[in-house]
Formats: structure tokens, sequence, C-alpha cells
């Protein structure tokens, strides 16, 4: 098996000196059986793409002309990648040089779709959760063994690419510009009977949100609930548990009175949101209670 590393890139100029090194250097290592590194630059307005094509011209460079947000950068470096497997590191995300080594054993298992990377601190494998009719996740106690995971983090982790193609990738049209599209995909991947795995050998270092740094921190908080609104809306098929949503939905509402501005925006995309529910009531294989009972 071969690895495109694909990066999603945006406004992180003063990132590239210090990580895209390392990442060479990791690319380097043949353990790691890295093919390529691709770098989508998501119409940034400072100088990153000219930096990267100038200082790092054997990283394969996409830019687009826009800004479309991150699950379409991503999606746009996995369709441009001749890897087996897709690794997808946040800009701000630094690996240690063996970083992918003790991934693989992982994929041996065709039923794999994906592993997440091990990052420093407190972040371990993550538990799902629904309670009060919202779905939620947290990180479970850090194992020094391969664990279960409820996700793989879209800014630190390993993706079969055969079996993302199968499900589209990351949804763009509902998540642009960010949160939740990796939960999306890997939730649709559990309910199609894939395996999520994390694996704690596999180490990198992550700045969290230092690409989002610019941004007013409201407008990402309101964008992360909206999200979360239609994850649950899209993915949830589970009548008894769509029913439990609707009660912590209303409650939710009159006891927070602000987050009804939430409601409308998730609304606003009730369109495209039922058309690919009918999708995942059509695909899934896995109910929404057998997913929730494994880490209960």
């Amino acid at each position: 098996m071969k690895v495109s590393i694909v990066i999603p890139w945006y406004n992180t100029e003063f990132l590239a000196g210090k990580n895209l090194p390392v990442i060479l250097a990791a690319a380097k290592n043949p353990k790691n059986k890295i093919l390529e590194i691709i770098v989508v630059d998501d119409g940034s307005s400072d100088t990153s793409a000219e930096t990267i094509k100038g200082r790092f011209p054997e990283i394969k460079l996409i830019r687009h002309r826009i800004n479309r947000g991150f699950p379409a950068s991503v999606n746009t470096g996995v369709r441009a990648s001749k890897g087996d497997l897709i690794c997808l590191l946040n800009s701000d995300v630094i690996p240690q040089v063996n970083f992918l080594e003790s991934v693989f054993t992982h994929f041996r298992d065709s039923k794999v779709f994906a592993v997440s990377l091990n990052e420093d601190g407190d972040f371990s494998w993550a538990k799902g959760v629904f309670e009060n009719g919202f779905i939620n996740h947290s990180p479970g106690p850090k194992p020094v063994t391969p664990h279960r995971t409820f996700w793989v983090s879209g800014g630190s982790g390993v993706f079969r690419r055969k079996m993302w193609m199968e499900l589209n990738g990351m949804d763009e049209k509902l998540f642009s510009p960010f949160y939740w599209e990796d939960l999306d995909l890997c939730y649709r991947a559990s309910k199609r009977g894939y395996g999520l795995i994390w694996e704690p050998n596999a180490k990198v270092k992550h700045e969290h949100e230092a690409s989002m740094q610019s941004l007013p921190p409201k407008f990402v908080q309101r964008i992360r609930e909206r999200n979360q609104l239609i994850f649950i809306w899209k993915n949830l098929t589970s009548t008894r548990l769509m029913w439990r949503h609707v009660s912590g939905l209303s409650k939710r509402i009159m006891t927070h009175p602000g987050y009804l501005r939430i409601f409308f925006m998730a609304l606003t995309k009730i369109g495209p949101v039922l058309k690919a529910r009918a999708k995942e009531v059509k695909e899934s294989k896995v109910s929404d209670e057998a997913i929730f009972a494994r880490f209960s």
C-alpha cells in the first residue's frame, strides 16, 4: 500500500517553513510508504501558494481560485491522489518521522475504512454518545493499544481511498466551510459496516485551530453548532432516537432562545439534507443504537 498525503491550506504561510520540512523528512522514511504530498491552497489571500511553490517544488500544489472551505479542499486533494491510502494532515499538524509505520497492519482488514493518528495531549480515541437528544463526542481514556473510535479526524487520519470514493468523500454541500464533515463521513462508513481505529503509535503534534485564528470566534461557534444539527438530521435514521432529538431540540430552543438562530441556519439547508437522509435510510446496514452501544 502507498500513501498520498493531502494537506488543505488556507492563509497559513507562517506554518510552511515550520511544518512542511518535517513532513518531507517523514516522506524520506521508506517505512511510511509515502508516494506523494499534495497541498490544496483554498484561495489564500496571503502568499502561501507562492511560498510553497518556490521553497518546496517536490510538493504537488493545487490552487482553488476562490475559498471553497475545508471539505472541498480535501475532496480536491483526494481526487488528485494516486495512493491506496489517504493521509489527511492539517497545515498545523507536525508528524513524527515514523508516524505511519504502525497504521498499515490495520488496513490488512478489508473492512477498516480509517485509522486515527495519535495527537499529543489529551486527545485519544473518540467516544460517541446520544444524550439529551443530541449526538456528541468526547475523548476516551488514552490507552497504549489500538482502540475502536467513533470518528477519525480529517486533520490527522488515514483513510482507504477506495471506500472514500464509494462514500463520495466529504459532504461539501452541507458542511462547508468546516466542522462535522469528517464525523459525517465516518458515521456513514460505520453505518455501512466499516471499521474505525485509533492507533497509539502513529504520533503527531497538532496545534489546534492555528489555521482558524483569523476568523471571528462567534462565527466559528455558530457554524459548529449549525453543522451538528445538519449531521443529526442527515444521519440519525432511528425513529425512536429522532423523536428524542425533536424533544431535546425543543427544550434547547426554549431554554436558550439564542439557539433559534442556529436552528434557522440549519433549516436553510433542509432540502439537500432530506435528500441525503433518504440515501442514508436506504444504504445503512448498522443501526444508530448499535453504534452508540459500542461506546456505552
